[in-house]
């Protein structure tokens, strides 16, 4: 059984499918009240499902319920592998930010799931357990070098 999160990230996916424009506004105690669960857990499935490295924008209303709009943002592929590449990635990263990035990309089918698993899997700190320090750096230079070669 799929735990609520999981439900939760579905149900919000499904209906940006069916929002002609990509964007929806939804109520999150409304959205906690029709899933029996706090607000805290629609917020933590916000912001780790919902990441603009994944191609989703969010903007968080105060008030009025705590209004929620989310945005599919379209990827034109060059412009946003320069990006990641250049920008968020930058000199070190994360192995949590590199795997969300991953997925991003895989979710958005610029790179198939093979090639997720395989990038993933250069870039855990099992691969890299033979580095003491700067181990956020390599796996950066790693993981655009891979890019890198996703764009040729």
């Amino acid at each position: 059984m799929p735990g609520m999160s999981n439900i939760i990230e579905r149900f919000i996916k499904e209906m940006l499918e069916e929002a002609e424009d990509g964007i929806i506004e939804i109520g999150r105690n409304d959205l906690a009240d029709q899933f029996g669960c706090a607000p805290s857990q629609i917020n933590y499935v916000l912001t780790t499902r919902f990441t603009p490295y994944k191609g989703y924008y969010i903007e968080s209303k105060r008030g009025g319920g705590g209004y929620i709009k989310i945005m599919k943002v379209g990827i034109n592929e060059d412009k946003y592998m320069e990006e990641l590449i250049l920008n968020t990635i930058g000199d070190s990263i994360t192995k949590n930010k590199a795997f969300h990035i991953i997925e991003g990309l895989v979710e958005e089918e610029i790179i198939s799931t093979r090639e997720g698993y395989l990038m993933k899997a250069s870039i855990e700190d099992t691969a890299l357990r033979n580095v003491t320090s700067g181990r956020n750096h390599l796996r950066a230079d790693i993981l655009k070098n891979m890019l890198l070669i996703v764009m040729r």
